[in-house]
């Protein structure tokens, strides 16, 4: 199963449209998830119109129609491996410690809000990833997406793409 994991993605505040590399992932996977922060509720649509399956929740820059719409927290179970999709999860500091108290039935948190990627692990063995954002790098050098696989009951083939910058 080819999951596209994205996030902050701010459309069309920060962009336009997402880039076509994205769309081109979107059109690959089996599943998309997205961690909040659309702006805006036309890229839902669009998602939900063109993705296989889509799982997603809101983030703190979306309004009452997205907020509506989907979950502060999604909870999935793909091929044996349980997913939760929320947007923040507070301080870099202890990070991985602190969600793993939080999400003790979890095997992989996908999170958003800070446009950092990230990809750890906590002692307990909670995976903790963060795309990026595909239109927003902030203070990134390129803009991100992961995309990973799950095969067999666990979460493998987890990669960071780079997006070249446009001028």
């Amino acid at each position: 199963m080819r999951l596209l994991l994205i996030a902050d993605t701010h459309v069309p505040k920060r962009a336009r449209d997402l880039p076509a590399r994205v769309w081109d992932e979107v059109a690959a996977a089996d599943v998309v998830i997205h961690a909040g922060d659309w702006v805006e509720p036309a890229l839902l649509d669009a998602l939900e119109a063109r993705a296989a399956r889509l799982i997603a929740c809101w983030g703190n820059n979306d309004g009452a129609e997205l907020r509506d719409r989907l979950p502060e927290r999604a909870d999935v179970t793909l091929d044996g491996v349980r997913f939760t999709v929320t947007h923040e999860t507070g301080a870099s500091g202890g990070r991985d410690a602190r969600m793993a108290k939080a999400y003790p039935d979890t095997d992989v948190l996908v999170f958003g809000h800070s446009h950092i990627p990230w990809d750890s692990c906590a002692k307990t063995g909670l995976r903790l990833l963060n795309p990026g954002s595909p239109t927003d790098r902030r203070r990134q050098e390129f803009c991100t997406y992961m995309t990973a696989t799950v095969r067999d009951g666990t979460l493998c083939d987890v990669v960071l793409h780079r997006l070249e910058r446009h001028a």
